[in-house]
């Protein structure tokens, strides 16, 4: 399963904020998922962020029931809105 996440983060007011923000979550969905977590994209934008996700999954309704779980993890957090997300099983 591979998903791109498009994330708002409300209470960065720079970029240092931001990446403090990020590092965070990234860490807290390694070590509770097993994930791999990487930002991918909107570096530059202090309250944009664009993540990447991985997981290995034995069957389709098993990488359904990680990414619901993650969007559930991440929105229940309170630091960042997801916008938007893409996700494909293979």
């Amino acid at each position: 399963m591979i998903c791109r996440l498009e994330l708002h983060i409300p209470g960065a007011a720079n970029l240092k904020e931001k990446r403090s923000i990020m590092q965070s979550l990234i860490r807290r969905l390694r070590d509770r998922f097993n994930v791999s977590v990487a930002e991918v994209g909107s570096q530059d934008l202090w309250q944009r962020a664009e993540l990447g996700v991985a997981a290995v999954c034995q069957n389709h309704s098993g990488a359904d029931r990680v990414m619901q779980q993650i969007l559930s993890f991440i929105e229940a957090g309170g630091n960042v809105e997801i916008i938007a997300s893409h996700s494909e099983i293979y």
